[in-house]
């Protein structure tokens, strides 16, 4: 076996790639910088997030996906050809086996955009498996158990609740709310009440600097810096961690409501494990600080954060891929 296995978690935030023998060689965010006339790849990952916002007008920046799925398919595809050939080489003879992993609620025709896509980007077969189980796979959850499990994997363009018994997804609901959407409340939140404007990356880090699910008992307060929306002149605001907590809040709720949803609809008897062993988190958005706490305490199940939440999804797909015969129920191959 001369060619490489790969498992790539196509993120609309982060994009991970699992190399079979190596583990996790890369951890970008999936963003692509493109120049605006000839559409040849600039830079992608972290050179070109630092780019968002930020181009002359013949670069243009851009995520190329949205809300867990493809929403520039050229983009995407330069892209996952530049992963591809990051790890096997500008030249390689030996096309490599990719397996994607998609979310549980997307149509056919979105997951025949990322098979198409991975199979113009040179890979020699393509494998799709859905998101919540690769997550469960990555959080050591044994999914072939006559049991239920329920996983919550929260990532930047969708939540996704689904309980998993016999190797399978039973129930599954994804909302299309998630890491994203909470930067983007935060500068509506701003824009607002401040006037202020300011972009996806100012954001993300007032997200990540102040953002808590619950309100904190000693309060954080930082400078944001922005574009007054009245004067259009540069202006900095002093903001608290509680009054992003009120931000992010109706958002938050959007996401526990899917987990809500699951819960309802599951059978009884497997209900009755997942009081057990209560619920497990994943991906990057579920690290929010003490949103496990709030999801407890409003659904009335106990919720915990699994280790390496970012890696849960990419790991469990890297797991699926070196043991494809024993997942083969839960793949499509193309």
């Amino acid at each position: 076996m001369f060619s490489k296995r790969i498992a790539i978690d196509l993120g609309t935030a982060n994009t991970l790639v699992w190399v079979a023998g190596k583990g996790i060689v890369m951890n970008e965010p999936t963003v692509v910088a493109m120049g605006a006339e000839d559409g040849r790849v600039v830079a992608v990952g972290l050179e070109a997030k630092e780019m968002l916002g930020r181009t002359p007008g013949n670069i243009v920046a851009s995520r190329p996906m949205r809300d867990g799925v493809i929403a520039d398919y050229a983009v995407t595809e330069a892209m996952l050809r530049y992963f591809i050939q990051k790890v096997c080489g500008r030249m390689f003879v030996f096309k490599p086996e990719v397996m994607i992993c998609v979310p549980a609620g997307v149509t056919q025709v979105e997951r025949r955009a990322v098979l198409d896509a991975s199979l113009s980007a040179g890979a020699k077969v393509a494998y799709l498996i859905d998101e919540p189980l690769a997550a469960a796979i990555g959080a050591k959850i044994p999914i072939a158990a006559a049991s239920g499990n329920m996983i919550m994997d929260i990532g930047g363009g969708s939540a996704e609740a689904a309980v998993i018994s016999l190797g399978g997804v039973v129930i599954h609901k994804s909302v299309r709310v998630a890491g994203n959407k909470i930067d983007e409340a935060i500068a509506t939140y701003l824009k607002r009440k401040y006037n202020l404007l300011v972009g996806e990356t100012t954001a993300e880090e007032v997200k990540l600097r102040l953002g808590s699910a619950i309100v904190l008992e000693k309060v954080d307060e930082i400078e944001v810096k922005g574009r007054d929306n009245v004067t259009g002149l540069p202006r900095a605001v002093a903001i608290t961690s509680t009054e992003i907590t009120e931000a992010i809040r109706p958002t938050l709720l959007a996401i526990i409501g899917a987990a809500k949803g699951v819960l309802e609809e599951t059978p009884p008897e497997l209900a009755s494990d997942i009081i057990d062993k209560g619920i497990v988190m994943s991906g990057g958005t579920s690290m929010l600080r003490n949103l496990y706490r709030l999801m407890t305490e409003l659904m009335g199940v106990p919720c915990h954060v699994a280790e390496d939440a970012l890696l849960c999804v990419v790991r469990g797909t890297g797991v699926a891929l070196e043991n494809i015969d024993l997942y083969k129920r839960s793949i499509v191959r193309r």
